[in-house]
């Protein structure tokens, strides 16, 4: 009898665990609720958007509760996607996203891991001129 050897399971690594979660906030189950989002954000969090205006966590949580209300089609495309290590558990991500084939954003994001759990501390889009 021929006995195979046991697959081992590796672990994902940080790059596909980061990169299953971006783009932030598009990523998210029908049905999210704003508990879902709290879970997900660190309660410093905070995000720059394409204006330069700096938003807080419940400024960003209430637009996007009310997004997710009406949810429309969200065609995206990521690419460019790298990881950086800042410090043992918190991760720089940086991608490019393609928004209904027209809007083109560089985004940053800063995630912390605790344990098995990740939270976006930072959020910034800014948006690329043609």
């Amino acid at each position: 009898m021929k006995t195979t050897p046991a697959v081992k399971r590796q672990r994902p690594t940080v790059l596909g665990e980061l990169q299953r979660r971006e783009p932030v906030f598009h990523r998210l189950e029908p049905g999210a609720t704003r508990a879902d989002l709290e879970a997900m954000t660190d309660p410093e969090f905070c995000e720059v958007g394409a204006s330069g205006r700096r938003y807080g966590r419940d400024y960003v949580l209430d637009l996007l509760e009310k997004r997710f209300e009406n949810p429309g089609e969200d065609i995206w495309e990521v690419s460019d996607f790298r990881c950086l290590a800042l410090s043992r558990d918190t991760y720089l991500v940086t991608y490019t996203l393609l928004q209904q084939q027209q809007r083109v954003t560089r985004r940053s994001s800063i995630w912390r891991r605790s344990g098995k759990v990740w939270k976006v501390v930072y959020h910034q889009g800014t948006v690329v001129e043609d």
